[in-house]
């Protein structure tokens, strides 16, 4: 931790040195400035409006304050051809001169062009001003010269600048010459409203300002320029030395193929180079319909594959030697960049050239291939149809194969007996004679057909065949001992039914069996104390055989005749009254 902390310190103390030393080194430049050629004493730019520059112009360009021009795609050709010229020029006092410079033609102005902020992106915002072959070299610049005109005193961009798309400065629509290529490849010259600039339909992705447009449709329109981008103060001034004086120059503009054409001449400021209408006269006599023209004097350089190919006009601090000057915007003609250069997102940049990824289309890779070929039963999204559930295929034209389902067929069905599933949910569609969730239960007896729904229309309530409702069947396996089982069940209860309902229907006794029991007992206990009463008769009888009595026999009228008499004599006789039987046995022998 104190090791760290120590770091910490010192990288502080480090940052706060270097601060202080970059606040004390205000002048970090590369040449003394000392070539200056500016339009305008205070500003960037006339104070009038958009409106003001239509009324300057000849009628016969109406309202229209710009010219369009179709950019050449020639992708074939190389991306661009510099040419050196010498030629002679004649002053109006008829001095012949003679100068040298570069025009250097670009066939894909759209995917070869670009505006490139000072050292990069973002450094208009910071009043950034870099060298032209080092701002170069952050975008591999094949071609670079410098742009739009800047605040020699802080760095400030001026004018319009939008880079590769992105809108970095707004001149809220003050009137100088501009040059601007479009999403669609339009190249445009001249004075544009914010509207224009602003303009989201198909908008700029490369914009740049200049001072004094220098041909309009193929004839010089310096005069108008003055008109349109001066303001009163400065007709017979500053400006008018700004176009009439000779000294380097850069321009740009586009012939009638829509190739884009930089132009740059070597010079000083009032001694050697070009004025403006030696520029736009050299320019018309190349074929050039459109051109501007872009900051001049100490700031003209050209770069030709990374290295200073221009003589610069500004003093070193050495008064001996030349040196290049810081400047702000830059033109840079790079290899062909696509666009957008990032494909969309959706591809890589070959040579120019969008290589789109599976499901992307067309020149920028902005397009999904599948549009209209994913049918009803898919959506089209960056990576291709995305399919419902239950289809497959690249444009969603296949159902799932048999026993799979849902998102991508990857869910498999779980359907039993030959059951069938939904590609969509897996849901089962059971064959006949099987029902259930998975169709893994048999028709129910009695029933039959698909879902089981059809009951059996056999006699007697006897179960059919489970599929085709056939009463002529037979079963098999566990079905077989099933019914066996049912049927000895069935028998049984419908038995013990008959039975309880036959004891039901049966005459009801008038005694209860446990009445009926008691009255038997009773009837038992009768019969056992009547038998063992005889039992004791017929012993007391056994026993009586052993005593003889002799009885004598009187006859029933003697005794119904005198019957006190028989009483007295029965009173003294009773032996004779009553005699054995024996005596009687004996008496009838």
């Amino acid at each position: 931790m104190a090791t760290s902390s120590v770091n910490f310190d010192q990288i502080s103390l480090f940052l706060i040195y270097l601060g202080i030393c970059l606040s004390q080194c205000k002048d970090i430049r590369h040449s003394l400035d000392d070539d200056l050629l500016l339009p305008y004493t205070k500003s960037h730019g006339p104070s009038h409006s958009h409106r003001h520059s239509r009324d300057c112009q000849p009628i016969a360009h109406g309202n229209v304050t710009h010219e369009t021009w179709a950019a050449s795609k020639r992708s074939n050709s190389p991306v661009f051809k510099s040419n050196i010229f010498i030629t002679d020029v004649t002053d109006d006092s008829g001095m012949v001169r003679w100068v040298s410079g570069h025009i250097t033609e670009v066939h894909d102005p759209l995917k070869s062009i670009s505006v490139l902020e000072p050292g990069g992106p973002g450094g208009c915002n910071w009043s950034r001003r870099e060298l032209v072959e080092l701002t170069a070299k952050t975008r591999k610049c094949l071609v670079a010269q410098n742009g739009g005109f800047f605040d020699v005193d802080n760095g400030k961009c001026f004018g319009n600048v939008i880079s590769d798309g992105k809108l970095v400065l707004n001149s809220r629509g003050i009137q100088n010459a501009q040059f601007g290529i479009r999403k669609d490849g339009t190249l445009v010259f001249g004075y544009l409203s914010e509207e224009d600039i602003l303009d989201q339909v198909n908008p700029f992705v490369q914009l740049i300002s200049g001072v004094v447009w220098l041909l309009r449709d193929g004839e010089i329109y310096i005069n108008e320029s003055i008109q349109a981008e001066c303001d009163e103060t400065q007709k017979t001034g500053k400006f008018q030395y700004f176009v009439d004086v000779i000294s380097a120059r850069t321009a740009v503009g586009h012939d009638a193929e829509g190739k884009l054409i930089l132009f740059h001449v070597d010079g000083q400021t009032n001694e050697r180079g070009m004025n403006l209408w030696q520029v736009a006269k050299f320019l018309k006599e190349q074929k050039v319909r459109n051109a501007i023209n872009l900051d001049g004097g100490g700031s003209a350089t050209y770069i030709l594959n990374g290295s200073l190919a221009s003589y610069p006009s500004d003093h070193c601090k050495l008064p001996e030697w030349r040196c290049p000057r810081a400047v702000s915007t830059v033109l840079c003609v790079h290899e062909r960049l696509c666009q957008p250069e990032d494909c969309s997102g959706h591809g890589s940049c070959v040579e120019g050239q969008c290589v789109c990824q599976q499901g992307w289309s067309g020149p920028g890779c902005a397009n999904l291939t599948c549009q209209t070929e994913c049918g009803e039963h898919g959506i089209c999204t960056e990576n291709g149809c995305v399919c419902d559930a239950g289809w497959i295929g690249l444009n969603c034209s296949q159902v799932c194969a048999a026993g799979f389902y849902g998102d991508g067929c990857s869910q498999t069905c779980a359907c039993a007996n030959g059951g069938s599933c939904d590609p969509v949910h897996g849901r089962c569609t059971c064959l006949a004679g099987f029902y259930g969730d998975s169709c893994e239960q048999d028709c129910p007896l009695g029933f039959y057909g698909l879902n089981c729904k059809q009951p059996c229309q056999c006699h007697d309530m006897c179960p059919c065949d489970a599929v085709t409702g056939s009463c002529n069947t037979t079963y098999q396996g566990e079905r077989n001992i099933s019914l066996h089982r049912a049927g000895h069940c069935l028998a049984t209860q419908m038995w013990r039914e008959w039975r309880q309902e036959e004891e039901a229907h049966a005459p009801k006794p008038y005694l209860s069996e446990q009445s009926w029991l008691v009255v038997c007992a009773i009837l038992a206990t009768s019969l056992l104390a009547s038998l063992a009463g005889n039992l004791i008769q017929t012993c007391r009888k056994c026993k009586a055989r052993g005593q003889r009595v002799d009885y004598s026999y009187l006859p029933l009228g003697e005794i119904n005749g005198s019957t006190e008499r028989s009483r007295g004599q029965g009173m003294k006789s009773g032996k004779v009254l009553f005699q054995q039987e024996d005596s009687d046995s004996q008496d009838d022998s």
